[in-house]
């Protein structure tokens, strides 16, 4: 992966351009760290070889996981990072298209970039914090 600083007035915009085979949440999870990020946004488009997505089930207060073993277009990535227990957290839901024109979405678990996946990253000034909400069983930005 590569990344470029493009825009710095406030907060700081980055250009990521993911290489064929790069897995995209671990990525962008690493970024965070190494920028120091404590809050920012993010939105992407580009291809992945396979992906796992995930469907969040309430009542077992964990992530229904839903396999995409097929070359599939990323349509739609957008997704935040906040901070929880110190550390970056990456929040990423994503919508991607298969060859027959069909749609698949949820949380991206894990995606293995092919052949590209360019994504901007806008860090916000502020930092947003996760914390542990034991109803649904999910790290919650609090405000």
């Amino acid at each position: 992966m590569k990344s470029k600083l493009i825009e710095a007035q406030g907060g700081k915009t980055f250009a990521l351009v993911f290489d064929e085979g790069d897995e995209a949440v671990s990525g962008i999870l690493e970024f965070a760290k190494q920028n120091k990020l404590g809050a920012g946004h993010f939105t992407a488009i580009g291809g992945f070889r396979e992906a796992v997505l995930g469907y969040f089930d309430l009542e077992k207060k964990d992530y229904q996981k839903i396999p995409v073993k097929e070359q599939v277009e990323v349509l739609s990535l957008v997704g935040g990072i906040a901070l929880a227990k110190g550390e970056p957290k990456v929040h990423a839901h994503v919508v991607v298209g298969t060859s027959d024109g069909s749609a698949r979405g949820g949380h991206l678990i894990q995606g293995y970039v092919r052949p590209t996946l360019e994504l901007v990253v806008t860090e916000s000034p502020k930092h947003l914090h996760r914390e542990f909400d034991e109803a649904s069983g999910l790290a919650l930005i609090r405000l």
